[in-house]
């Protein structure tokens, strides 16, 4: 429960956009993310905060000096002509340093890096954004390959998903979360031809972890919630098919900030 100063005070306004996309690595929870965040700032004009920083060890953003340059780096990577900006937060050895923390620590950072990303402050500085797994990645990466956050073990992901929830709707009940899906067959294939820097998910794990992301998805507090397959379909695609299904969830006050920003975009 959120007690940092009253609720009302704490809670967003139905101006804000947020989204949370989840699911396996390798479906395209990154390139759909930044694809909606493309569109978002499009059609509402402002800066469209993008969080995908959560994956050990890409721990943090793209070194950049500014919003500008970051958004360049992600245009860049889009365009495939650049590296992946995920992956470009910590040099090589910092990676290395991170990945031989033990799991007693690195459950410690990853907690405090989910909290403050739930903090009134937080939404009040970010107003719109995109999160990219966060606490569902916790949930199923950690006690899966990083030995910390299972049944019985301190700060349990299984429950901790729930509380990390319970503060995104306290302070923004207009959360929509996307379940970004795709076929065992098509995550190994993209495995093979595009491999991740320091890549998480096995092989052999792809099936299990591709259901552990549907099982949060179903057991998630946030109730505006659908589910997007990327398997046979192209970015393009899939951001219509997020705007189809997004389209419920759009506020009144979102709507007229879209109304806003197409008639400032005419007469200029």
């Amino acid at each position: 429960m959120v007690t940092r100063g009253s609720v009302d005070d704490n809670r967003c306004k139905e101006t804000e956009m947020h989204v949370i996309l989840t699911g396996c690595e390798y479906v395209g929870t990154t390139t759909l993310g930044w694809a909606i965040s493309r569109w978002a700032k499009g059609v509402m004009g402002g800066h469209h905060w993008f969080h995908d920083h959560w994956k050990i060890p890409h721990v943090n953003h793209p070194a950049a000096a500014d919003l500008a340059m970051t958004d360049r780096l992600y245009e860049e990577w889009a365009a495939g002509k650049g590296p992946d900006p995920t992956t470009i937060g910590l040099s090589p050895e910092e990676r290395k340093q991170f990945l031989a923390l033990s799991p007693q620590l690195k459950e410690m950072f990853q907690r405090y890096h989910m909290d403050y990303h739930v903090r009134p402050s937080f939404f009040k500085n970010m107003p719109d954004h995109n999160i990219i797994g966060m606490h569902v990645d916790e949930a199923v990466y950690a006690p899966l390959y990083h030995g910390y956050g299972g049944p019985g073990q301190y700060s349990d992901r299984a429950l901790y998903v729930r509380y990390i929830e319970e503060q995104i709707i306290e302070l923004a009940s207009h959360t929509v979360s996307v379940l970004v899906n795709a076929t065992p067959e098509v995550i190994r294939r993209r495995m093979r031809e595009s491999p991740h820097q320091d890549g998480l998910v096995q092989d052999k794990d792809i099936e299990y972890v591709v259901q552990r992301f549907e099982e949060e998805h179903e057991r998630s507090l946030i109730k505006n919630k659908f589910t997007i397959d990327t398997s046979t379909a192209t970015v393009e695609e899939c951001l219509e098919t997020f705007l189809e299904k997004y389209e419920p969830f759009i506020t009144d006050a979102d709507k007229t900030r879209m109304l806003a920003h197409r008639a400032k975009r005419r007469g200029d």
